[in-house]
């Protein structure tokens, strides 16, 4: 069992940055690739990024590719995902999720998830 928790999410300004964090506890940490997602009303869950065990392999979707910045201290068992230059389109409620299959940008592939934070960026 993984349980994750992410925090961090909240209103802020267009323009500005959020880090996000990703809380893990159960299994070994370094065992599983931790992936962030969001969904925005209406919309389908959206894979950010992914960070590998090792952290020495790191994905990101050409949609954040350059702004969002995804990093993990496994001394603190945790994922963070920087996000800068937000914009109102980056509203969206927030997941991490633990894939024990390797890197995916399906969320079918991640075993567990968080309970998300919600991001909303204000114009």
């Amino acid at each position: 069992q993984v349980q994750l928790v992410e925090s961090g999410g909240g209103l802020v300004q267009a323009g500005t940055s959020q880090r996000l964090s990703c809380a893990a506890s159960g299994r070994t940490f370094i065992s599983y690739t931790t992936g962030w997602f969001r969904q925005a009303p209406g919309k389908e869950r959206e894979f950010l990024a992914a960070i590998g065990r090792s952290a020495a392999s790191i994905y990101y979707a050409d949609s954040v590719k350059g702004r969002f910045t995804i990093s993990r201290d496994n001394a603190k068992n945790t994922v963070y995902l920087q996000m800068n230059s937000l914009n109102p389109e980056d509203t969206a409620v927030y997941y991490c999720a633990a894939s024990f299959r390797g890197y995916s940008g399906r969320p079918t592939t991640y075993d567990y998830w968080g309970q998300g934070t919600q991001v909303t960026v204000s114009s």
